[in-house]
């Protein structure tokens, strides 16, 4: 695939707002693919597609880019299957739990902006790159032991990288999907959502039998490193031979920041990420507290978050069928923070059952909440800037959900408050999901 000219480019880019079958402007009926906002709208020049030579390389282009998704969660899950042994063998104090369990979706909000300004000045493609090798280094120092302080400072510093880097694939993964994928969007949407999902249900299912057959969780941790490696040589020859040309900002669309909508849909984001790093950090545990065994814990945790795929495969279809999304909204929160709740204090005997609706809640309030960015935009500029600030104040103030979580366990020695509370953060949830579901748009 050769270059593309700057109009088709262009033309591109405004079919982010919604394909032409739409309920009302720039609004997607039973199109999912709309999710996949472009970081890069603002930029002038447009920014083009991935130069490739052939419909092999176009299909290369595409399996690198749906593995990079494959290692954006496994980071998060991994940790939390093993937690109890990293605690125990490393020593760590109950504040550095908490840090690490943290800061990796703190720094998802931080960096979120910064994406949009690297790929400007190298190019998407580089700073993807980029980003996979600080996520393969992140994840290879993360159980490295140093003498003297021990493990604590590569475990902070490791995981502190791979939450950086996530946060700029995060970002830029699906401008470049949409971009260069542009006939095939509902398939390379649809793979590419599928295999973020899958990368925390293999980190989950898979890092305790590692554990289990080499005795160590440092082995286990470094497990995760291999795939992220492959990845980075797959699309390291790919991305070293973009050329960049010279790229400026020119700011457009509605200011969402001075918008209420946009604040309400925002705040819905927020709670809903409370609740989704939190089963990714603390289900496992949970699990484990309760009288669970590791391997079958991992299981469980797995099992729930493929249950999450496939509520994140229906539920944005079902939610733009619909002018309206405050019944789907308001359900599917109740959902999550009743499954999460029931997970922690419900009869044990039914576990799988929790989970099970918590699997299928989580996926669904993270799939509508992200599309609320283009069912309450007119425009792709507009759904752009919707999308950064969602990021970066969904990740950086939903990641005190993890915080409280950790918190409540070091103050009352159990989990029996986090049940509490993700009931409380779940009707919080159902009230702004009801608010953002409402048929307006940013703007008026």
């Amino acid at each position: 695939m050769g270059r593309v000219t700057e109009a088709t480019n262009r033309a591109q880019n405004t079919a982010a707002s919604g394909p032409a079958n739409t309920a009302a402007p720039g609004r997607p009926k039973g199109d999912t693919s709309g999710t996949l906002v472009d970081a890069e709208i603002d930029d002038v020049p447009a920014a083009e597609p991935t130069r490739v030579g052939s419909r092999r390389a176009v299909a290369y282009l595409g399996v690198c880019l749906v593995l990079i998704g494959l290692n954006l969660r496994t980071v998060f899950s991994s940790f939390s299957a093993v937690l109890p042994e990293v605690t125990a063998d490393a020593g760590l104090p109950g504040w550095a739990v908490v840090v690490l369990t943290t800061v990796p979706v703190t720094l998802l909000g931080v960096f979120a902006p910064l994406a949009p300004v690297l790929a400007r000045r190298f190019g998407a493609e580089r700073v993807l790159l980029g980003a996979m090798a600080v996520l393969t280094a992140g994840l290879l120092l993360r159980p490295v032991e140093l003498p003297g302080p021990g493990h604590l400072p590569a475990l902070l510093a490791g995981t502190a990288a791979c939450g950086a880097a996530i946060a700029l694939c995060n970002v830029l993964l699906p401008g470049l999907v949409k971009r260069d994928f542009p006939h095939r969007l509902g398939l390379m949407g649809g793979l590419y959502t599928t295999a973020i999902c899958a990368s925390a249900a293999l980190g989950a299912g898979f890092t305790y039998p590692v554990f289990s057959a080499s005795g160590e969780w440092t082995a286990a941790l470094w497990f995760w490193a291999l795939p992220a490696a492959v990845v980075l040589l797959l699309f390291l020859p790919l991305a070293l031979r973009q050329r960049h040309p010279r790229h400026q900002a020119v700011a457009d669309g509605i200011d969402v920041w001075r918008s209420a909508v946009a604040w309400q849909v925002t705040i819905f984001m927020v709670l809903q990420a409370m609740m989704s790093f939190s089963v990714f950090a603390w289900l496992a545990p949970i699990l484990r507290e309760r009288g669970v065994d590791g391997g079958t814990a991992g299981l469980i945790v797995s099992a729930s978050i493929v249950l999450q795929m496939l509520g994140s495969l229906f539920a944005p279809a079902l939610a733009a069928r619909f002018r309206d999304q405050r019944a789907i909204n308001t359900v599917v929160a109740l959902m999550t923070g009743g499954g999460f709740a029931l997970s922690i204090f419900g009869p044990l005997d039914f576990i799988w059952v929790w989970t099970g609706l918590l699997g299928l809640g989580q996926g669904s309030l993270t799939a509508v909440a992200l599309t609320m960015i283009m069912l309450r935009t007119r425009d792709g500029h507009t759904a752009a800037h919707l999308s950064g600030m969602m990021q970066g104040v969904g990740y950086g103030v939903g990641s005190t959900g993890t915080l409280m979580v950790g918190q409540l366990h070091q103050a009352t020695g159990s989990f029996t408050a986090a049940g509490v509370l993700f009931l409380v953060v779940g009707s919080l949830a159902a009230v702004f999901g009801f608010r953002a579901g409402r048929d307006r748009f940013i703007g008026g």
